[in-house]
């Protein structure tokens, strides 16, 4: 599938996207071996048993890059030069191994480059556990094609 190029963006609509995914233990392992971070919230259940969580948490810059590539389909696919930030990152609630995730983006604020040949585009992405419980939103903002530059 092809992402949306910028003239396809549209302020206000929202995506539901449809891939899920179910976040094992093994993956939360992974991520926090590939990024080095060896806290032990994420990684030691004896520690973990011992918090306010009771158990493990999915290390939140897992769940966040997670939705982003969930999103990626059917936003930014192939028509994307760029990811320029990624502001206002909250994690409201906890994610926890076997926990099911799936994530919405909204579309926020569109402009056109100084030179009008890109666009830059914002969505405001929110992922909810299978309980419809927010646990991580951020705003992400995109240079992305036009599509008259892509079919030069």
């Amino acid at each position: 599938m092809t992402g949306l190029y910028y003239e396809e963006f549209e302020v206000g609509r929202t995506i539901e996207h449809e891939r899920r995914r179910t976040i094992s233990e093994s993956d939360n392992q992974r991520f926090c071996d590939m990024t080095m971070n060896q806290q032990p919230l994420h990684l030691d259940q004896e520690f973990a048993a011992d918090t306010d969580f009771g158990e493990r948490l999915v290390n939140g810059l897992y769940t966040m890059s997670l939705a982003v590539g969930i999103s990626i389909p059917e936003t930014t696919d192939g028509t994307i030069v760029a990811n320029l930030s990624y502001d206002d990152v909250e994690h409201p609630a906890p994610v926890f191994h076997g926990d099911t995730i799936r994530v919405q983006s909204t579309v926020t604020d569109k402009r056109e480059t100084s030179d009008g040949e890109r666009g830059i585009v914002t969505m405001h992405v929110e992922v909810f556990n299978q309980d419809d419980e927010l646990v991580c939103a951020f705003d992400r903002t995109v240079l992305s094609l036009k599509r008259h530059r892509a079919e030069t």
